[in-house]
């Protein structure tokens, strides 16, 4: 087993981030800025009769409207993005990622994980995958054959549990005698 501090990293700060912006999502925006911009000057066109410019202008709200939610997307993406990934590089298994020189599989896996509390389904199933080869997890950590250190406070808190005897069944038969209703 290769042990990780429970410390983790300590105090170092997290690495760069590696990747660029979702490609998706800043496609998407660069696509309704643009549609936004042609819908404004069709609008302003003097040429336009007044219902294909009441139209135009209708079209042109929406289409900045909807770069205005793009953008927001884009900015909640990178804010999430970047809480998730410092928080990460604070973690024991970050010191063997620094090891093995893992930050665009960890980038990849926050990139996964925050699309996917965004409600995307594929995207979770991803993330899932991601925190089991990062063992981000109980048995991923198992699998992984690491174990993180234990703590002085933690094992003087398995002794005393260790300790206490357990409770003794009453007397009698049933073993369901020590159920009781709970509401």
């Amino acid at each position: 087993m290769t042990t990780l501090p429970a410390a983790g990293r300590g105090r170092k700060r997290a690495p760069v981030w590696p990747l660029a912006d979702d490609v998706a999502m800043a496609t998407r925006l660069r696509m309704a800025r643009e549609k936004a911009e042609d819908l404004r000057l069709l609008a302003e066109d003097g040429d336009a009769q007044p219902r294909e410019r009441a139209r135009l202008d209708r079209e042109h709200v929406r289409a900045v409207e909807l770069v205005a939610v793009l953008e927001e997307r884009v900015a909640q993406q990178r804010n999430a993005e970047t809480g998730l990934w410092r928080e990460l590089w604070r973690t024991p298994q970050a010191v063997i990622w620094e090891q093995l020189g893992w930050p665009r599989e960890v980038a990849q896996y926050v990139r996964w994980k925050v699309r996917a509390e965004q409600g995307d389904l594929e995207a979770g199933k991803e993330a899932r995958q991601w925190s089991d080869r990062l063992g981000l997890n109980p048995l991923a950590l198992l699998r992984l054959r690491w174990e993180i250190e234990r703590t002085d406070e933690a094992e003087t808190r398995g002794r005393r549990r260790r300790q206490t005897p357990p409770a003794s069944p009453p007397a009698g038969d049933d073993p369901r005698a020590v159920l009781s209703a709970v509401s």
